[in-house]
């Protein structure tokens, strides 16, 4: 086991592809970037996860799933996934990739917002996005297939720790997040792209506010990579980054500053510390504190479950959908 390490969190700006032809040169890019965060900070310390955000292969720039499967989705694996693979091996790493838009064979007519764990010997676990952001977002959510077998939440027993991924909005729902811990992770990454007024800048900066909380209430390291793109990339809006990494007690160990461009932060991870933090604290020990039985309303029903019976996602079915959350809420509510 290495206890004690660095993650790089690598927040790109890049060209938003428009056909899945152009995603290659990306890769190219930001496998250069991993070897800049390994190889250039190897006199300092060993860094041994590097985490991109999301978006950083392609952005959702077409508006129906039918466009986005025909012109930038993916399966996965793909050569893009074994390139980070050969990478990781290499220099004996673990990367957490940038958002793929994938198709799989299993679910035809669906695309998913996913992100790969990859280390030397390959594919680790894929997460796919359950929280889109609608209702721009018309990706599928595993909480949107009634047939869907998978671990939504999967955690990875690794050498530099247990290991376990979400995607930006994800992280603004602390029950996706607290799945995650209480599947075992120990770092819990984020892959993201959090806009302006949003990200880093006062009076909002729910980005900090976010990963901060994250990591106390789930006494876990928070290693976070956003987005950096700039308008004339990414419209319609831009990405402020501010990448950074946090510790099991709240600290932001190490932070990028907050504006876009291409930028590497590198910070500690001491699994270590943590885990010795999870053996001996009794007072502020969250996770194991919870009164669960009590938690009634959270059970109930709200967005729609397998809203996509009548086919993929679209804008307007999403629309329709929160529609019908906001009246199932107030139910609950009302009691």
């Amino acid at each position: 086991m290495t206890l004690r390490y660095h993650a790089a969190a690598c927040q790109t700006d890049l060209p938003n592809p428009t056909t899945r032809a152009e995603i290659r040169p990306k890769v190219r890019q930001m496998l250069e970037m991993v070897d800049h965060a390994v190889l250039g900070y190897d006199p300092f310390f060993d860094v041994k996860l590097v985490v991109f955000p999301e978006f950083a292969h392609a952005a959702p720039i077409h508006p129906t799933v039918e466009e986005l499967a025909e012109k930038l989705a993916l399966p996965i694996p793909n050569e893009h996934t074994d390139a980070y693979a050969a990478k990781a091996k290499e220099l004996g790493i673990y990367i957490q990739t940038g958002t793929f838009l994938e198709v799989d064979k299993r679910w035809p007519g669906h695309v998913f917002n996913t992100t790969c764990l990859i280390g030397p010997d390959g594919i680790l676990a894929t997460y796919r996005k359950t929280h889109p952001w609608v209702p721009w977002e018309v990706h599928t959510s595993p909480h949107d297939l009634p047939e869907y077998d998978r671990d939504p939440f999967p955690v990875v027993e690794t050498e530099i720790g247990r290991l376990g991924a979400a995607i930006c909005y994800d992280w603004l729902f602390p029950e996706a997040i607290r799945e995650l811990a209480l599947g075992g992770a120990e770092v819990l990454i984020r892959v993201s792209a959090y806009m302006d007024p949003w990200g880093t800048a006062d009076p909002m900066d729910w980005w900090t506010l976010i990963n901060r909380t994250r990591a106390i209430e789930n006494l876990a390291c928070v290693v976070a990579s956003n987005q950096g793109a700039s308008l004339k990339h990414y419209p319609p809006f831009s990405w402020p980054g501010g990448s950074m990494i946090v510790d099991h007690d709240g600290r932001v160990v190490s932070q990028a500053e907050p504006g876009g461009g291409n930028r590497i932060v590198v910070g500690p991870v001491d699994i270590a510390a943590l885990r010795a933090a999870r053996e001996r604290r009794r007072g502020h020990a969250m996770t194991a504190h919870m009164r669960t039985e009590l938690y009634t309303r959270s059970r109930a029903s709200l967005f729609p479950p397998g809203r996509c019976a009548e086919g993929p996602g679209t804008v307007e079915r999403n629309e329709q959908n929160t529609r019908l959350a906001l009246n199932a809420l107030r139910a609950v509510r009302d009691g």
